[in-house]
Protein backbone atom coordinates (compact mmCIF):
# COMPACT_ATOMS: atom_id res chain seq x y z
CA UNK A 1 0.00 0.00 0.00
CA UNK A 2 3.13 2.69 0.71
CA UNK A 3 4.46 2.07 -2.58
CA UNK A 4 1.05 3.00 -3.91
CA UNK A 5 0.78 6.11 -1.53
CA UNK A 6 4.47 7.40 -3.54
CA UNK A 7 3.88 6.81 -6.81
CA UNK A 8 1.43 9.00 -5.98
CA UNK A 9 2.34 11.77 -3.49
CA UNK A 10 5.97 12.41 -5.06
CA UNK A 11 6.07 15.49 -7.53
CA UNK A 12 8.81 17.73 -8.48
CA UNK A 13 8.41 19.68 -5.43
CA UNK A 14 8.75 17.04 -3.10
CA UNK A 15 12.03 15.43 -4.90
CA UNK A 16 13.79 18.99 -4.88
CA UNK A 17 13.13 19.49 -1.38
CA UNK A 18 14.68 16.34 -0.65
CA UNK A 19 17.49 17.44 -2.36
CA UNK A 20 17.77 20.45 -1.05
CA UNK A 21 18.49 18.35 2.41
CA UNK A 22 20.42 16.36 1.15
CA UNK A 23 22.96 18.82 -0.24
CA UNK A 24 23.11 20.96 2.81
CA UNK A 25 22.38 18.86 5.65
CA UNK A 26 20.11 21.46 7.21
CA UNK A 27 16.85 21.89 7.81
CA UNK A 28 16.81 25.92 8.17
CA UNK A 29 18.40 26.28 5.55
CA UNK A 30 17.30 23.91 3.27
CA UNK A 31 13.52 25.50 4.05
CA UNK A 32 14.86 28.93 2.87
CA UNK A 33 15.89 28.03 -0.43
CA UNK A 34 12.90 25.63 -0.80
CA UNK A 35 10.68 28.96 -0.20
CA UNK A 36 9.21 27.04 2.56
CA UNK A 37 8.72 27.68 5.99
CA UNK A 38 10.87 25.67 8.37
CA UNK A 39 7.90 23.43 10.01
CA UNK A 40 6.30 23.36 6.36
CA UNK A 41 9.76 22.07 5.00
CA UNK A 42 10.15 19.29 7.68
CA UNK A 43 6.40 18.29 7.54
CA UNK A 44 7.19 17.30 3.68
CA UNK A 45 10.52 15.14 4.57
CA UNK A 46 8.78 13.32 7.30
CA UNK A 47 5.42 12.38 4.20
CA UNK A 48 8.22 11.24 1.84
CA UNK A 49 9.56 9.62 4.21
CA UNK A 50 6.07 7.58 6.09
CA UNK A 51 5.33 7.29 2.23
CA UNK A 52 9.11 5.73 1.40
CA UNK A 53 8.55 3.58 4.65
CA UNK A 54 12.19 3.90 5.70
CA UNK A 55 14.29 7.14 7.16
CA UNK A 56 16.17 8.85 4.64
CA UNK A 57 17.93 11.19 7.15
CA UNK A 58 19.46 10.50 10.43
CA UNK A 59 18.81 13.69 12.57
CA UNK A 60 21.20 14.87 15.90
CA UNK A 61 20.98 18.12 17.41
CA UNK A 62 24.58 19.20 15.27
CA UNK A 63 23.64 17.28 12.41
CA UNK A 64 21.86 15.65 9.12
CA UNK A 65 22.77 12.95 7.40
CA UNK A 66 21.43 10.59 4.50
CA UNK A 67 20.93 6.83 5.69
CA UNK A 68 21.96 4.27 3.32
CA UNK A 69 18.66 4.35 1.66
CA UNK A 70 18.66 7.79 2.08
CA UNK A 71 21.71 7.74 -0.34
CA UNK A 72 20.35 5.66 -2.53
CA UNK A 73 17.40 7.65 -3.48
CA UNK A 74 19.24 11.09 -3.32
CA UNK A 75 20.99 9.51 -6.70
CA UNK A 76 17.55 8.74 -8.37
CA UNK A 77 15.67 11.79 -7.18
CA UNK A 78 18.68 13.91 -9.19
CA UNK A 79 18.27 11.86 -12.08
CA UNK A 80 14.72 12.38 -11.85
CA UNK A 81 14.71 15.97 -11.27
CA UNK A 82 17.19 16.62 -14.11
CA UNK A 83 14.64 14.00 -16.77
CA UNK A 84 11.25 16.08 -15.49
CA UNK A 85 13.27 19.53 -16.57
CA UNK A 86 14.53 18.31 -19.76
CA UNK A 87 11.08 17.13 -20.39
CA UNK A 88 9.68 20.56 -19.74
CA UNK A 89 12.12 22.32 -21.36
CA UNK A 90 11.59 20.24 -24.45
CA UNK A 91 7.60 20.78 -24.38
CA UNK A 92 8.37 24.55 -24.13
CA UNK A 93 10.47 24.25 -26.81
CA UNK A 94 7.40 22.94 -28.92
CA UNK A 95 5.05 25.64 -27.64
CA UNK A 96 7.61 28.44 -28.44
CA UNK A 97 8.17 26.51 -32.78
CA UNK A 98 11.83 26.19 -31.25
CA UNK A 99 11.19 22.22 -31.53
CA UNK A 100 9.28 19.81 -33.73
CA UNK A 101 8.49 18.19 -36.36
CA UNK A 102 5.69 18.17 -39.30
CA UNK A 103 5.48 15.66 -41.69
CA UNK A 104 2.78 15.56 -44.34
CA UNK A 105 1.45 14.04 -47.52
CA UNK A 106 0.13 15.62 -50.70
CA UNK A 107 -1.01 15.00 -54.32
CA UNK A 108 2.01 15.08 -56.72
CA UNK A 109 0.26 18.29 -58.24
CA UNK A 110 0.53 19.95 -54.99
CA UNK A 111 4.11 18.44 -53.94
CA UNK A 112 5.99 19.94 -56.88
CA UNK A 113 4.96 23.55 -56.93
CA UNK A 114 2.76 24.89 -53.56
CA UNK A 115 4.09 23.02 -51.15
CA UNK A 116 8.14 23.46 -51.93
CA UNK A 117 6.97 27.26 -51.76
CA UNK A 118 5.14 26.78 -48.55
CA UNK A 119 8.08 24.70 -47.13
CA UNK A 120 10.02 27.60 -48.02
CA UNK A 121 7.83 30.49 -46.02
CA UNK A 122 7.26 28.56 -43.27
CA UNK A 123 11.29 27.84 -42.75
CA UNK A 124 12.05 31.34 -42.88
CA UNK A 125 9.31 31.81 -39.74
CA UNK A 126 10.63 28.28 -37.43
CA UNK A 127 14.00 27.32 -38.86
CA UNK A 128 14.16 24.58 -36.42
CA UNK A 129 11.43 22.93 -37.16
CA UNK A 130 11.69 19.48 -39.16
CA UNK A 131 10.10 18.61 -42.16
CA UNK A 132 8.69 15.61 -44.31
CA UNK A 133 6.88 15.22 -47.67
CA UNK A 134 5.40 12.39 -49.14
CA UNK A 135 4.27 13.33 -52.25
CA UNK A 136 1.49 10.18 -53.27
CA UNK A 137 -1.48 9.59 -55.53
CA UNK A 138 -4.85 9.75 -53.24
CA UNK A 139 -5.20 6.25 -51.98
CA UNK A 140 -1.20 6.19 -50.87
CA UNK A 141 -1.75 9.81 -48.93
CA UNK A 142 -4.64 8.16 -47.14
CA UNK A 143 -2.55 5.29 -46.48
CA UNK A 144 -0.21 7.28 -44.94
CA UNK A 145 -2.54 9.33 -42.37
CA UNK A 146 -4.39 5.69 -41.26
CA UNK A 147 -0.99 4.54 -40.43
CA UNK A 148 -0.41 7.60 -38.57
CA UNK A 149 2.76 8.04 -40.38
CA UNK A 150 1.94 12.23 -41.32
CA UNK A 151 0.19 14.54 -39.28
CA UNK A 152 -1.85 15.34 -41.77
CA UNK A 153 -2.78 14.96 -45.67
CA UNK A 154 -3.83 17.60 -48.63
CA UNK A 155 -5.33 15.07 -51.09
CA UNK A 156 -8.72 14.77 -53.27
CA UNK A 157 -11.44 12.10 -51.81
CA UNK A 158 -10.98 8.64 -51.68
CA UNK A 159 -12.02 5.29 -50.68
CA UNK A 160 -13.06 5.23 -46.77
CA UNK A 161 -12.92 8.34 -46.46
CA UNK A 162 -15.02 8.47 -43.25
CA UNK A 163 -12.11 6.50 -41.18
CA UNK A 164 -11.11 10.12 -41.36
CA UNK A 165 -11.61 13.82 -40.17
CA UNK A 166 -11.89 15.90 -42.96
CA UNK A 167 -12.21 19.56 -44.08
CA UNK A 168 -12.36 20.73 -47.58
CA UNK A 169 -10.22 23.41 -48.65
CA UNK A 170 -11.07 24.08 -51.89
CA UNK A 171 -12.72 23.06 -55.47
CA UNK A 172 -10.31 23.79 -58.14
CA UNK A 173 -11.48 23.73 -61.73
CA UNK A 174 -10.25 21.93 -65.25
CA UNK A 175 -8.31 23.37 -68.29
CA UNK A 176 -8.11 21.93 -71.93
CA UNK A 177 -4.79 21.65 -72.84
CA UNK A 178 -3.41 20.90 -76.17
CA UNK A 179 -0.20 21.85 -78.53
CA UNK A 180 -0.05 25.54 -79.73
CA UNK A 181 -0.86 24.88 -83.07
CA UNK A 182 -4.34 22.64 -82.43
CA UNK A 183 -7.53 24.07 -84.04
CA UNK A 184 -8.56 24.99 -80.15
CA UNK A 185 -5.25 26.59 -79.20
CA UNK A 186 -7.10 30.16 -80.15
CA UNK A 187 -10.35 29.41 -78.52
CA UNK A 188 -10.94 31.92 -75.29
CA UNK A 189 -12.96 28.86 -73.77
CA UNK A 190 -13.83 25.23 -74.33
CA UNK A 191 -16.75 23.48 -73.45
CA UNK A 192 -17.28 19.58 -73.16
CA UNK A 193 -18.94 19.71 -76.46
CA UNK A 194 -15.83 21.02 -78.11
CA UNK A 195 -14.00 17.41 -77.21
CA UNK A 196 -15.82 15.57 -78.99
CA UNK A 197 -13.73 12.83 -81.70
CA UNK A 198 -10.38 14.65 -79.78
CA UNK A 199 -7.86 11.77 -78.66
CA UNK A 200 -7.48 12.18 -75.17
CA UNK A 201 -4.04 11.40 -73.24
CA UNK A 202 -4.80 10.05 -70.00
CA UNK A 203 -3.26 9.82 -66.32
CA UNK A 204 -3.19 6.73 -64.61
CA UNK A 205 -6.79 5.09 -63.45
CA UNK A 206 -5.62 5.14 -60.20
CA UNK A 207 -4.63 9.28 -60.00
CA UNK A 208 -7.39 11.69 -58.39
CA UNK A 209 -7.59 13.58 -61.90
CA UNK A 210 -8.51 10.44 -63.88
CA UNK A 211 -11.34 9.49 -61.08
CA UNK A 212 -13.25 12.67 -61.56
CA UNK A 213 -12.64 13.07 -65.17
CA UNK A 214 -13.80 9.81 -66.52
CA UNK A 215 -17.20 9.83 -65.72
CA UNK A 216 -17.48 13.42 -67.64
CA UNK A 217 -15.75 12.97 -70.65
CA UNK A 218 -17.03 9.63 -71.01
CA UNK A 219 -20.31 11.18 -72.66
CA UNK A 220 -18.22 14.07 -74.09
CA UNK A 221 -17.58 11.67 -77.45
CA UNK A 222 -13.69 11.87 -76.65
CA UNK A 223 -11.42 9.32 -78.56
CA UNK A 224 -8.76 7.04 -76.25
CA UNK A 225 -5.00 8.60 -77.50
CA UNK A 226 -4.38 4.70 -76.46
CA UNK A 227 -1.60 6.51 -73.95
CA UNK A 228 -1.60 6.43 -69.95
CA UNK A 229 0.46 8.31 -67.96
CA UNK A 230 1.90 8.91 -64.50
CA UNK A 231 4.19 12.21 -64.26
CA UNK A 232 2.15 15.48 -65.56
CA UNK A 233 6.05 16.10 -66.85
CA UNK A 234 5.04 13.16 -69.51
CA UNK A 235 2.08 14.42 -70.06
CA UNK A 236 3.08 17.98 -70.95
CA UNK A 237 5.85 16.71 -73.47
CA UNK A 238 3.61 14.51 -74.75
CA UNK A 239 0.63 17.04 -75.99
CA UNK A 240 3.39 19.41 -77.51
CA UNK A 241 4.56 16.30 -79.40
CA UNK A 242 1.24 16.72 -81.21
CA UNK A 243 0.33 13.22 -79.63
CA UNK A 244 -3.36 14.38 -78.20
CA UNK A 245 -4.94 16.51 -75.37
CA UNK A 246 -5.67 16.22 -72.11
CA UNK A 247 -7.63 17.89 -69.32
CA UNK A 248 -5.67 18.97 -66.36
CA UNK A 249 -6.75 20.53 -62.59
CA UNK A 250 -6.04 24.31 -62.14
CA UNK A 251 -2.76 23.47 -59.63
CA UNK A 252 -1.06 21.36 -62.44
CA UNK A 253 -1.05 24.31 -64.69
CA UNK A 254 2.91 24.92 -63.60
CA UNK A 255 3.77 21.90 -65.51
CA UNK A 256 2.35 23.27 -68.85
CA UNK A 257 3.79 26.73 -68.93
CA UNK A 258 5.23 26.37 -72.04
CA UNK A 259 5.65 28.27 -75.78
CA UNK A 260 4.32 25.19 -77.65
CA UNK A 261 0.91 24.25 -75.46
CA UNK A 262 -2.45 26.24 -74.56
CA UNK A 263 -3.93 26.18 -71.68
CA UNK A 264 -7.53 27.00 -72.06
CA UNK A 265 -10.00 27.44 -69.05
CA UNK A 266 -13.04 24.66 -69.60
CA UNK A 267 -16.47 25.37 -69.10
CA UNK A 268 -17.90 22.80 -67.07
CA UNK A 269 -19.30 23.41 -63.63
CA UNK A 270 -19.91 19.99 -62.87
CA UNK A 271 -16.10 19.12 -63.28
CA UNK A 272 -14.00 20.00 -60.10
CA UNK A 273 -11.65 18.54 -58.20
CA UNK A 274 -12.35 18.89 -54.22
CA UNK A 275 -8.92 19.19 -51.99
CA UNK A 276 -9.47 18.15 -48.31
CA UNK A 277 -7.40 18.10 -45.53
CA UNK A 278 -6.98 14.88 -44.07
CA UNK A 279 -5.93 13.55 -40.62
CA UNK A 280 -6.59 10.41 -37.85
CA UNK A 281 -9.90 10.93 -36.42
CA UNK A 282 -9.89 12.56 -32.99
CA UNK A 283 -6.27 13.54 -33.32
CA UNK A 284 -4.96 16.76 -32.87
CA UNK A 285 -2.14 18.53 -34.59
CA UNK A 286 0.88 19.38 -33.17
CA UNK A 287 1.53 23.44 -32.70
CA UNK A 288 4.20 23.21 -35.61
CA UNK A 289 1.27 21.14 -37.57
CA UNK A 290 -1.30 23.91 -37.49
CA UNK A 291 1.35 26.62 -38.10
CA UNK A 292 2.67 24.67 -41.27
CA UNK A 293 -1.27 24.27 -42.45
CA UNK A 294 -1.71 28.14 -41.83
CA UNK A 295 0.93 28.93 -44.71
CA UNK A 296 -0.54 26.43 -46.82
CA UNK A 297 -4.14 27.41 -46.81
CA UNK A 298 -2.53 30.73 -46.82
CA UNK A 299 -0.97 30.35 -50.35
CA UNK A 300 -3.71 27.99 -51.83
CA UNK A 301 -5.48 29.67 -54.55
CA UNK A 302 -8.78 30.47 -53.59
CA UNK A 303 -8.96 29.17 -50.51
CA UNK A 304 -7.51 31.72 -48.07
CA UNK A 305 -8.61 32.69 -44.35
CA UNK A 306 -12.39 30.85 -44.78
CA UNK A 307 -10.92 27.88 -45.53
CA UNK A 308 -7.96 28.21 -42.36
CA UNK A 309 -11.21 28.92 -40.15
CA UNK A 310 -12.82 25.67 -41.44
CA UNK A 311 -9.75 23.52 -40.59
CA UNK A 312 -9.87 24.93 -37.79
CA UNK A 313 -13.25 24.17 -36.93
CA UNK A 314 -13.28 20.58 -38.07
CA UNK A 315 -9.75 19.77 -35.69
CA UNK A 316 -11.57 21.36 -32.76
CA UNK A 317 -14.69 19.16 -33.58
CA UNK A 318 -12.74 16.21 -33.86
Amino acid sequence: MKSWRMAFNLSLRVLQAFVELADCRHFTRAAERSHLSQPAFSQLIRRLEEDAGVPLFTRTTRNVTLTVEGELFAERARRLIADMQSSIADLRDHATYRKGRVAMAALPSLSADLIPRAFAAFRRSYPTITLELFDRLSDGCLELVRRGRVDFALTAPGPRLHEFDSAPLRSEPFYFVCGARHPLARRRRIRLRDLWGLEMIHMARSSSVRQHLEPVIAKAGVLDSGIEIEQLATLAGLIASGLGVSLVPELTLFQFRRRELAVIPLEAPELTRPLLLVRRKGVALSRAAEAMLEVIVEMLPGAGRASARRTSAAQASG
